[in-house]
């Protein structure tokens, strides 16, 4: 089994040495960085085959500017004899080279904000002794320039936190509540002071209960919760968990389907207090007078470190909900001379009751079919439109075409509108010149409405310049659509996967739920939580199920 530590200097354990020879005034100082510490699963394994976790080092440039010089790190080997075995990781690209007591890498740059230098595959060695600590220590050399270098500790043994899954519905209606069980263990050599339980439900899925050692993620920006997604939630407990017992916690946690709910998900892990990821959201604590606590159900007595397998501290599942969202286009109407230019807003409206959210996929909802009237030309268009000719076919030119394609983000409210403005110079009057503004899901034809659409009689409206008797009617107002790289979105419910989340949105009542334990394969990783915070920054995690690879990164 193979596990990747890079992401713990992702989450804060960055070791950053401090010593390093005084630079000349001129001289660029680069930092080389590596995880603080590193656990190893003690010999042979608990399938009898060494196990190894890969080890990251990295040197950071923040000058500003490429160092375009020749640079060489070293890395000494001579600790880790008869503790820990060494190999160059298959994926390793740079020019490095093992020998028995050291690893040299040579790079002929240094970009900015850095880049990789080596990757390490650890596993102890034969007849290593549990406990056994020893430092790696990588430097570095280049003309004309300093490094600062780091020391990664390798210990033989550490904590292992496993959480179970948990026995969950996938398929739910509106309104309803399932338990949400949460069971987890070490099954390490080491103790844990401390436990952070980290859940993440969509917009549509949220816990009924509060607790005081809780805090909830907010989020008061514009757009919220469209904007986002994912709610967070993360409950700490003192309780020291020593090797082999298994706790669970002792109150209730309610997992609750609001009445918007339709393709939702949840993310639940389990990690040592202060290693948990690091999150920029804004928290809340509620003042309840409650504490979430913890049971044991068994126990063990033994001797902290890092994680052994931070692979099997988290699990995801996804849902179902019995739901419709109705798609509605919205008719429009302009008038004007020959020769006058025309401002018009195109669009529609979810009626709901529920939001559509391909969280997943990253693939746009919907998308307007706009057709513009006889008579007018387009002078002005959102550039998210796709101009294409009458037929829909392909058309280079952006301005002037007969039919636009507007996509939407890959969130849908239950109540949003989009709206999209467009420009029209009046060429040649027509009375009751009408084209048309449908809504429904990409197809290469147009259009089509969603099965989840239950109304595809008002997806088209009709949108009308220089009708008789009509005086323009007020468009829908925006939602600032933006479009994202669609992905193939498939998936099924109540399956475990790999997270890409998201990170933080209000779950039905604004909070967030998870649960689980027993090591049952499951190779999601520590970028549950984390990965959810790449929602928030990339806008485009959506929640079309699909199961993801769960090959290890």
């Amino acid at each position: 089994m193979k596990k990747r530590i890079s992401l713990l200097a992702a989450t804060g354990l960055v070791a950053v040495g401090l010593a390093a020879t005084p630079a000349h005034a001129a001289d660029p100082v680069f930092t080389l960085t590596s995880p603080a510490e590193i656990g190893l699963h003690p010999h042979p394994g608990q399938d009898g085959r060494p196990q190894t976790t890969t080890v990251d080092f990295r040197v950071e440039n923040e000058t500003g500017s490429v160092f375009d010089r020749q640079s060489t790190y070293t890395i000494d080997l001579g600790a880790l004899k008869g503790v820990a075995d060494v190999k160059l990781n298959q994926d390793q690209a740079g020019d490095c080279s093992l020998a028995a007591t050291t690893v040299t890498c040579k790079d002929w740059a240094i970009w900015t904000h850095g880049s990789g230098v080596v990757s390490l595959d650890l596993a102890a060695a034969k007849g290593s002794k549990t406990g056994a600590v020893v430092d790696l220590t990588m430097t570095g050399a280049a003309e004309g320039a300093t490094f600062k270098p780091t020391t990664t500790k390798v210990k033989v043994g550490g904590p292992d936190l496993v959480m179970e899954k948990a026995a969950l519905k996938a398929k739910l209606t509106p309104g309803q509540s399932q338990p949400l069980p949460i069971v987890f263990g070490n099954t390490g050599t080491d103790s844990v002071d401390g436990v952070a339980l980290e859940l993440q439900t969509t917009h549509g899925m949220g816990l009924v209960e509060e607790y005081d050692n809780c805090a909830y993620s907010e989020d008061d920006s514009a757009g919220q919760p469209w904007n986002v997604g994912w709610g967070t939630t993360v409950c700490t407990f003192d309780n020291v968990v020593k090797p082999g017992e298994v706790y669970e916690i002792a109150d209730a946690l309610t997992l609750k389907a609001a009445p918007h709910a339709f393709i939702e998900g949840l993310l639940y892990g389990v990690h040592q207090d202060g290693d948990q990821p690091k999150s920029t959201l804004k928290f809340s604590t509620p003042r309840t007078g409650k504490k979430l606590g913890l049971k044991a159900r068994s126990a063990k007595a033994a001797p902290n470190a890092a994680d052994l397998d931070p692979w099997n501290n988290q699990h995801e599942f996804d849902f179902a909900v019995k739901n419709t969202a109705d798609l509605v286009s919205s008719a429009s109407s302009a008038k004007g001379k020959a020769g006058e230019t025309v401002k018009v807003e195109l669009g529609f409206r979810n009626d709901g009751p529920a939001w559509v959210a391909y969280l997943r996929s990253g693939e746009e909802v919907a998308m307007a079919d706009i057709v513009i009237p006889a008579g007018a030309k387009v002078t002005k268009a959102p550039e998210i439109c796709r101009a294409t000719t009458a037929d829909g076919g392909y058309r280079e030119e952006h301005l002037g075409a007969p039919r636009y394609f507007c996509p939407t983000t890959h969130v849908i409210g239950e109540k949003q509108k989009f709206g999209f403005p467009f420009e029209l110079k009046i060429e040649k009057v027509v009375v009751d010149a009408t084209g048309s503004v449908s809504v429904g899901a990409w197809s290469p034809e147009g259009a089509t409405p969603p099965n989840w659409d239950p109304k595809h009689a008002n997806n088209k409206a009709a949108f009308v310049i220089n009708g008789k008797g009509v005086t323009p009617t007020p468009a829908p107002t925006a939602a600032s659509p933006t479009p994202t790289a669609p992905t193939s979105p498939t998936a099924t419910p109540g399956t475990s996967t790999t997270p890409n989340p998201s990170p933080s949105a209000s779950t039905g009542n604004g909070k967030t739920p998870s649960g689980g334990l027993a090591e049952t394969g499951s190779t999601t990783g520590p970028v549950l939580i984390a990965g959810a915070m790449l929602v928030a920054a990339g806008g485009a995690v959506f929640l079309v199920f699909r199961r993801r690879a769960t090959g290890r990164a």
